[in-house]
């Protein structure tokens, strides 16, 4: 029943009308005054961000915002993956042979998630990340290793939040939510990139559209709190021993490393 209800009340606002409001409010002059605010309720850290906090002239253009140059350390390590965001990278595991991942205590479909049987059929066996982006967060994402894209593409439309209620409660939210795919190939293997969108704002606005991507590199940015997952190749990655999910983590810092081609 608090399922149904928590789905009907989602559904009822997080139309096109009441998505349109918020971007209108968050790039509207008006939400300056908010920024503060905001800032403080949310803690974020001032000191590291590229501009003053008073030259921003909406909500979004901070919530996009920019840290300075060398905030970030990119461990650039041969064959070293590193966090494309910061955030809270909340689970890890592995990819079933039914194509799937457990989340939570729910069972998500990789292939209905990647929307290509062929694609998802690389995964089966492999490992998945999944990296959450509270409305805290820097919330620009940057590539993980260094490759070059092999696929592109977005699916979706409407999005439940991704935070522990919308995980509970939400209509299989990683795998139905709108979201941006990109597909980075390393040494012969292949590491899928999904940035899932949230509620009410589901734009992924991709920035770079290069066929190279080089580690550390920025390549998109969200317009609300969100979720990375990425996924990796049977045998073709192992998770850092420091990897304790849930933990904070922050974009640059090793994850895990490419262990060798599965073929």
């Amino acid at each position: 029943m608090r399922k149904k209800i928590y789905q009907s009340l989602i559904e009822l606002t997080n139309g096109p009308f009441t998505s349109n409001m918020i971007r209108k409010f968050a790039l509207s002059k008006w939400s300056k005054f908010v920024i503060k605010p905001y800032s403080k309720f949310y803690a974020v850290n001032l000191d590291e961000l590229k501009d003053d906090i008073n030259q921003f002239k909406n909500l979004h253009s901070f919530f996009t915002r920019k840290l300075k140059e060398g905030a970030r350390q990119i461990d650039n390590r041969e064959g070293v993956i590193v966090s494309p965001v910061d955030g809270v990278l909340s689970d890890t595991g592995k990819i079933e042979k039914n194509k799937t991942i457990i989340v939570k205590n729910k069972e998500y479909s990789i292939l209905e998630m990647l929307g290509s049987e062929e694609l998802t059929n690389r995964f089966i066996d492999g490992t998945y990340i999944i990296l959450y982006l509270s409305p805290a967060h820097y919330h620009r994402i940057h590539s993980p290793i260094s490759g070059k894209i092999i696929s592109s593409y977005s699916l979706g439309s409407t999005s439940y939040p991704v935070n522990k209620i919308g995980l509970k409660y939400g209509d299989f939210v990683l795998s139905k939510n709108y979201r941006r795919i990109s597909y980075i190939s390393h040494d012969n293997t292949s590491i899928a990139v999904i940035k899932v969108g949230a509620m009410f704002i589901n734009s992924v606005v991709m920035l770079n559209d290069k066929e190279m991507w080089t580690k550390g590199e920025e390549v998109a940015y969200f317009s609300f709190g969100s979720t990375v997952i990425l996924l990796f190749e049977r045998d073709s990655f192992e998770v850092s021993p420091r990897i304790k999910a849930p933990m904070n983590i922050k974009m640059g810092e090793e994850i895990g490393k490419i262990r060798k081609a599965p073929y």
